[in-house]
């Protein structure tokens, strides 16, 4: 059962109540700072919309001790297309999402693939530390 919620920058995709990824498009993000993601998420996306000679305060983020138990990943098309397939853990097909240049998905739940649809550049980004794929990820079979 796929639920989608959106506004004009961004569009989370839901699978019954499990929010399973954020299709972002920066280029149309409102000014000042957004999050897309909740304080809840593993990994935090915001967008910024500055005007020239904004400056943000000199500041560092604090040590402490934080827990995730799922690898999360945001990867960003700075040229070309790609395609990402969503899927359940058990390999059951969810939604296709076409991200373009500019654009990016984050991977809150379950499975994805990609295809490369235009030759392209991409920034991936995940949660750490990173202890290695035999521990880290699953291949799975599509259904």
């Amino acid at each position: 059962m796929l639920k989608t919620e959106q506004k004009n920058y961004y569009k989370e995709i839901y699978y019954g109540e499990i929010h399973v990824a954020t299709h972002v498009k920066p280029k149309y993000a409102p000014m000042n700072l957004s999050f897309v993601t909740d304080d809840s998420k593993f990994l935090q996306l915001g967008m910024w919309n500055y005007p020239k000679g904004k400056e943000l305060d000199n500041h560092f983020h604090k040590k402490f001790e934080r827990s995730s138990f799922r690898t999360n990943e945001f990867v960003y098309v700075v040229r070309g297309k790609i395609k990402c397939d969503l899927y359940t853990e058990d390999g059951v097909f969810i939604t296709t999402v076409i991200v373009k240049k500019g654009e990016g998905i984050l991977q809150h739940n379950f499975a994805h693939k990609y295809t490369i649809l235009k030759k392209s550049i991409i920034i991936e980004t995940k949660n750490g530390p990173y202890f290695g794929v035999e521990k880290d990820k699953q291949v799975i079979n599509e259904k």
